[in-house]
């Protein structure tokens, strides 16, 4: 994975620096097929537990890329992102390999946020994935709460991971993430598998659509949305396809976020070698390990 243009902040255009990991062509990314939609949908309102509920108007959406750079790398290797787009600034932190070619995205519910479920799992896990040379996004969406434009953000950073080496992407959201990735993933031909946790059913009408590798994760004791949502997501997707359950943990995930952690870390390396995925459904009762437990 090579790098991407570093600039100063407040200058009219980035300007790509020379190094042995900072090289990268911004190319138009246009994007279409996303209805248009004139209201942002409201987070936990009714439109999350229909996956059909209040289809938008259509209309084409498009975003075009016009220049991607980074700040200075902090001191364990990550960058800052901008991404300059005609529909606004995409940001997000970028963990990069050198040389390698597969790549995560992360992205948030509807408040956004760059930090993830299950005790800050998207913050945690970028040093393990790393070490297995895959390189991570942790994607902050520019309008938080509407679904297309975060679909856009997803597609848009998948566009700027290609364009800086990734061959293979994985997606990866929570709750009103969990649908974005979903829809996302019909529509980059680079994405190699999903992983849904928490999800919301508006947004996933399509699934069945996706032909890459699924993994949902759920909390059995979510009040926020049931459980029930990714086993409905889940019995709708094509194979291959996993669904596992926690029995003890809710929305956040807090309760099972080091199961989580080593769940993501076996899976998504073997997503992205394209290995056989094993599929099924798993339903733990606890105790689990969560934020509040290291035992091995």
């Amino acid at each position: 994975m090579v790098g991407v243009p570093r600039f100063e902040r407040g200058t009219p255009r980035p300007q790509t620096v020379c190094s042995t990991r900072l090289s990268y062509t911004p190319t138009p990314l246009s994007v279409r097929g996303i209805r248009r939609n004139a209201k942002p949908h409201t987070r936990y309102s009714p439109l999350m537990t229909d996956p059909f509920a209040q289809e938008p108007p259509g209309g084409d959406l498009t975003l075009s890329i016009q220049g991607v750079g980074a700040e200075p790398p902090a001191d364990d290797g990550s960058m800052r992102l901008h991404v300059s787009t005609t529909r606004g600034e995409i940001q997000g932190v970028l963990h990069p390999v050198e040389g390698g070619t597969g790549a995560v995205v992360f992205v948030g519910g509807a408040s956004g946020g760059i930090d993830g479920p299950a005790g800050n799992l998207y913050s945690r896990i970028p040093a393990a994935l790393t070490e297995k040379q895959i390189t991570t996004l942790r994607l902050d969406y520019r309008h938080p709460d509407n679904f297309e434009e975060c679909v856009l953000d997803v597609l848009g950073a998948c566009s700027v991971l290609k364009g800086i080496g990734a061959s293979k992407v994985v997606l990866a959201g929570n709750s009103f993430g969990g649908a974005v990735v979903i829809s996302a993933a019909e529509l980059a031909p680079i994405v190699a598998g999903v992983v849904s946790m928490s999800p919301q059913l508006y947004g996933t009408s399509r699934v069945e659509q996706l032909d890459c590798p699924l993994l949902f994760i759920h909390g059995m004791a979510d009040t926020v949305l049931s459980h029930e949502a990714s086993e409905d997501i889940y019995r709708r997707a094509n194979e291959p396809k996993r669904i596992v359950l926690y029995a003890e943990a809710g929305h956040s995930l807090v309760q099972a976020s080091h199961d989580i952690e080593d769940l993501l870390l076996e899976w998504i390396p073997a997503c992205l070698s394209g290995v056989t995925m094993e599929g099924g459904r798993e339903e733990y009762e606890g105790p689990h390990r969560g934020a509040d437990s290291m035992q091995g």
